[in-house]
């Protein structure tokens, strides 16, 4: 680029310079016209040529005359000889002027010249400046790049180094065995942290040699003796150390679960021996089984007989059943009564065991209880002994997957190993007590106690019960059903003549029924079981037949029904109290109270408004087929009913409340009795009415004798009992 703009700046010079000169040859050449040579060379505007054409010449002088000042000129009329002349003279004076003007500045131009030569030598020194930089720059590129060649090739050799070094130190760091690790393992106690450290480093290191030993390294033999001795006394110390642990569960009065818990954070003890001595690991999970297998067993067999001592002593055999009569068993040494003794079908607060606060509460404490002289029904005894086992059981399953590092059917399988004769004891006692267990409401809990410990489990994803849940299940079930089942025909024995008196009031096997039925019915509705709703409906049905057959021991129609009213009312009242009000048996009871309640308001209106409530349905009957007139001569009839009815009507009302408020034991049923009597009674009245005056009876004189409508609403209403 250097070389460029010199040789441009000596251009732009020597044209100045070239142009100066010719300037000053001309002016020193300069002569007169006189002195020009005549003999012109006019080259192709020669005219006297032979070689001129004047095709051409005319084509020129079309072109000239095309020039706009040529057209001007022409315009104007100007001589063109003339013109020429004039602008011929014009350019001469300019000539001169521009010469006079060259000369004028001669003095600058040679100065110009002059500087333009200085400028040209410096130029030329920096050209040469700028020559040797760059060839001094071609020689530092050349530098660089063997500089940049060393570079890489150091770089290279330096990556290299540094991975051979990773892997030789540590190779070596493995390889050595410090002196601090060999004096810890040696010297210092298992409990210690630093012990736990080094045992680690000694467990790498181990691992570490085996592997080298498989690609046959020759530096392995060097540390194996130290590393083999190491790991000889580690597990020594170790095995004493966890046995000892082991050990110190067995003492009496001991609380296991404290040992247990510090035993779980040497968990890597364990693992240390599994993975470097199989046979010491063996030994220790042997001993481990075997230790807490017995003390589970004793302390579950100590703690179940213990509970059965604070039991109820009465309890519920073969002879108290549902259907059972109260005149049974009435000789010196019989039990009392089995209306004495209804808790086996009352509820009451037994159910108070399936609340949650209840139900993962604090287990029952025996001596306690002896010391307090408190007893407990079999439910309550069942729930602690089973949330004892369930607490237990959670805490050694996940005691096991955390420190023998078993999962899956291997964690399953050693849990069986230790807690199976213990469950199998449970299992013993439990069918033990339901083979000759008649309560049905205590097993039902018991089953439902099972079902809710099998959800608990469930949520805390420990599988080791399920198997054991199944089996206690498949024992209650059975006997749950065969109670109900005995229950369902004690009912259907029955024999009504055998139960004593004939009483209106509910009776004392309806209750037991009600109380029985709505605890089912309000326990079951958690865990739902078709097989339960089916024994119950098979009882209900039971129960309704037997509460038809003591009704049609009764003489009277009116008694028959104030005995159904009566009973399906209880039993309602009491379903109700637990059940919901959608369930079957609540249905059920409802529609059979009401078809009840429906045919006795008729049967207590019947002896003082019979007559004309039969003369109401006979006369609407007649109008529906349009026979009416077949009355018109009952004139006399229909006169004694309406005067009868005015003269009687409140008195029958006022005996009819009092008589059906001392027929039934809910004031509540009596009150809506009587109101569904008298609100009858009104539409009968008004259906009188509505006859009377009919076209067949309007000539009546004693249709002046009805009591108004209103009137008579405005009277019934006060004979209606507040309660």
């Amino acid at each position: 680029m250097a070389e460029a703009v010199v040789s441009g700046v000596r251009a732009d010079v020597n044209s100045g310079e070239s142009s100066a000169t010719n300037a000053m040859a001309y002016l020193q050449d300069e002569k007169p016209d006189s002195d020009l040579d005549p003999a012109l060379n006019l080259g192709d505007l020669d005219l006297t040529t032979d070689e001129f054409i004047l095709d051409e010449v005319d084509i020129h002088i079309q072109a000239n005359l095309e020039d706009d000042l040529v057209k001007e000129a022409l315009k104007t009329g100007v001589d063109l000889r003339q013109y020429s002349k004039q602008v011929e003279a014009e350019l001469q004076r300019i000539e001169q002027a521009s010469i006079k003007d060259y000369i004028k500045e001669s003095q600058n131009i040679a100065s110009l010249h002059n500087q333009i030569t200085a400028c040209d030598s410096i130029l030329e020194r920096m050209e040469e400046m700028l020559s040797n930089f760059q060839s001094d720059l071609s020689s530092i590129s050349s530098e660089i790049q063997t500089l940049q060649q060393q570079s890489v090739s150091m770089n290279m050799r330096l990556k290299n180094r540094q991975a051979v070094r990773s892997q030789l130190s540590q190779l070596v760091d493995e390889l050595v065995v410090p002196g601090a690790m060999i004096s810890v393992i040696l010297d210092s106690p298992v409990t210690e942290q630093e012990f736990l450290e080094q045992l680690h480093e000694l467990n790498n290191k181990i691992n570490f040699a085996k592997e080298l030993s498989f690609r046959e390294t020759l530096a392995c033999s060097d540390i194996q003796d130290i590393v083999d001795r190491l790991k000889i006394k580690a597990v020594t110390k170790i095995r004493e150390f966890i046995l000892q642990k082991i050990y110190s569960f067995r003492k009496p009065m001991t609380n296991y679960q404290i040992p247990q818990n510090n035993l779980l954070k040497f968990r890597f003890f364990y693992q240390f021996l599994l993975a470097n001595e199989r046979t010491v690991a063996k030994e220790i999970r042997d001993e481990y089984v075997d230790t807490m297998s017995k003390i589970y067993y004793s302390y579950f067999k100590s703690y179940s007989s213990r509970l059965l001592k604070v039991q109820y002593e009465d309890v519920a055999d073969k002879d108290d059943l549902m259907g059972v009569e109260d005149t049974a068993k009435k000789g010196f040494f019989s039990k009392p009564s089995l209306k004495s003794r209804n808790t086996i079908f009352t509820l009451g607060q037994r159910g108070a065991v399936l609340s949650p606060a209840e139900l993962e509460g604090p287990i029952l404490i025996p001596h306690t209880a002896q010391r307090g002289d408190v007893r407990y029904p079999f439910e309550t005894l069942f729930r602690s002994q089973h949330f004892a086992l369930l607490d237990n059981g959670c805490r050694e399953y996940l005691f096991l997957s955390d420190f023998f590092m078993v999962a899956g059917n291997s964690a399953l399988d050693l849990f069986n190993c230790i807690m199976g004769k213990t469950l199998g004891m449970f299992l013993k006692n439990i069918s033990t007590y339901v083979s000759d267990c008649y309560d049905s409401i205590a097993v039902f809990l018991c089953i439902h106690i099972i079902l809710r410990f099998k959800t608990i489990t469930a949520k805390r994803n420990i599988p080791s019960l399920d198997k054991y849940w199944e089996a206690v299940l498949e024992l209650l079930w059975p006997r749950f059903e065969l109670i109900l089942e005995m229950n369902i025909q004690s009912i259907r024995n029955t024999d009504p003549q055998k139960l004593g008196v004939l009483d209106t009031r509910p009776h004392y096997i309806t209750r037991r029924y009600a109380e029985f039925s709505s605890a089912i019915v309000s326990i079951n509705q958690t865990f739902p079981n078709e097989r339960t709703h089916t024994l119950l409906a098979q009882l209900q049905v039971e129960v309704e037949n037997f509460v038809l057959k003591m009704a049609a021991e009764f003489p009277s129609r009116k008694d028959q029904l104030i005995f159904l009213i009566n009973n399906y009312d209880m039993l309602l009242s009491v379903l109700m109290e637990r059940a919901a009000d959608d369930s079957k048996e609540v249905e059920g009871f409802q529609q059979l109270l009401l078809a009840r309640n429906q045919e006795f308001i008729e049967e207590i209106l019947s002896p003082p408004f019979g007559g004309m409530i039969a003369f109401v349905k006979e006369s609407e009957g007649l109008m529906e087929r349009g026979q009416l007139d077949r009355l018109k001569n009952d004139e006399a009839r229909i006169t004694q009913l309406v005067r009868g009815f005015s003269i009687t009507w409140k008195q029958s009302v006022e005996a009819m409340s009092q008589d059906v408020m001392r027929s039934f034991t809910n004031f509540k049923n009596g009150t809506s009795i009587i109101q569904g009597a008298l609100t009858q009674l009104i539409q009968y009245y008004h259906g009188f009415h509505k006859v009377l005056s009919q076209p067949t009876f309007r000539s009546l004189a004693v249709r002046s004798e009805l009591i108004n409508l209103h009137h008579l609403m405005v009277e019934v209403k006060k004979h209606k009992p507040n309660f």
